[in-house]
């Protein structure tokens, strides 16, 4: 297994804290960074039945074998052991005691807010981003078959088929995961809905749209959509606000973490069917937005990300507020940027500098193969986002 960029920031906060929660979504490398960095200490899985079980009707008992500490694996399984945590290291705070992983970060996150407030840090390790996808010696070439493959582990750490594997993910995701959430009855219109959230990548969500396709009602809508986002396997990109006297977009993007099971949903079984697959633009776009966001992730940042567009047809695809200035960033999916290219964000960004007096910068991906700096801005690469500072730079 390759190292993890998230790897630095978990050992550093395991020095000042007592507890260390590592979310992300299943099979993202959560067990294998974390056996990694305290290679030490004991390690239980709650996925075992026999310990969640042993949890779940003495926990005292169960936490009782770790008074120095452990790695206790997929806690989302037994979510009231945070309760009998606490006492533990309000007795003892040594840093780094516990490292917990789950899976499910709304209810993890309840949970450890109440019980574990100020006690824990909660880093999130997302699939790998492209600066982890290179370390492998099989990384995929090119940009269609990087999108085609996308960024689990375990595809890339044993030479997998992508898709023959992500079959598997989603079929073991529905038959278990959701079950064991939602108590769905009619999992054909789950998968239905969760093919239908694919389609709409990249676009404005209409949560009463999808549930009228699937036939189901816009609140079981908003239901099934928050269980795929507590899960990681999609996020919404809110709008900016901003007061600018225009009518904005209020309405938030949806997008996958991973485009190899977007790909897979989208029914696209082979890297070369993206050259002309409709959606490709989407695709390149989902793919350039969750790099953003794992680059500020697995830096332990919280990324202050949106996106603008408002009613006059004024759009920029993600701003990124950095504090003294906003990073205005464009995502073209063709190889040939056109003439207009720094357009949008330069509109966008003189808007943005009336309204609040802060500067704008603009940066340009698209799927060519050149960086280059430019006097509106930056041309990034695709095959260059994991090298550009999307981050603002740290205080001097």
């Amino acid at each position: 297994m390759v190292l993890r960029t998230l790897q630095p920031r978990v050992l550093d906060l395991a020095t000042r804290h007592p507890v260390v929660m590592v979310t992300g979504p299943r099979q993202s490398g959560k067990t294998t960074l974390c056996r990694e960095v305290f290679p030490g200490k004991p390690y239980v899985s709650l996925e075992s039945p026999d310990e969640r079980e042993f949890a779940l009707t003495d926990p005292r008992g169960f936490l009782a074998r770790f008074a120095s500490g452990a790695i206790l694996d997929e806690v989302q399984r037994a979510p009231e052991l945070a309760s009998y945590l606490q006492p533990m290291v309000d007795a003892d705070p040594a840093p780094g005691r516990f490292v917990l992983t789950g899976s499910q970060h709304f209810g993890l996150r309840q949970s450890l807010s109440q019980s574990l407030a100020g006690r824990a840090a909660i880093v999130e390790l997302l699939p790998l981003a492209l600066d982890e996808i290179r370390r492998f010696p099989n990384a995929p070439a090119g940009l269609d078959a990087t999108l085609w493959t996308g960024g689990y582990p375990r595809i890339l750490d044993r030479g997998l088929p992508a898709q023959e594997w992500l079959g598997g993910y989603v079929a073991t995701y529905v038959e278990r995961d959701v079950r064991q959430i939602l108590n769905v009855g009619d999992l054909l219109a789950f998968q239905t809905f969760l093919r239908l959230c694919a389609t709409r990548a990249g676009q404005l969500l209409n949560l009463s749209g999808l549930g009228a396709e699937c036939g189901i009602t816009h609140a079981t809508a908003r239901q099934w959509l928050a269980v795929l986002e507590s899960s990681y396997l999609t996020f919404r990109l809110p709008p900016l606000h901003a007061n600018l006297g225009k009518r904005l977009i209020k309405t938030p993007k949806l997008y996958f973490y991973d485009s190899g099971l977007l790909c897979y949903l989208l029914n696209i079984r082979d890297a070369g069917q993206l050259a002309v697959h409709p959606l490709r633009g989407a695709i390149f776009e989902g793919w350039v937005v969750a790099e953003l966001l794992k680059h500020h992730r697995h830096h332990g940042v919280v990324p202050q990300m949106f996106f603008y567009r408002d009613r006059s047809g004024s759009e920029v695809d993600v701003v990124i507020e950095r504090g003294a200035d906003r990073l205005l960033v464009e995502i073209k999916a063709g190889m040939t940027p056109s003439p207009d290219v720094f357009e949008a964000p330069d509109r966008v960004g003189r808007a943005l500098a009336a309204a609040s007096g802060l500067p704008s910068r603009a940066a340009v991906v698209y799927a060519g193969a050149e960086s280059q700096t430019r006097s509106a801005g930056a041309l990034v690469s695709w095959s260059d986002t994991d090298r550009f500072p999307w981050m603002a730079p740290p205080p001097q």
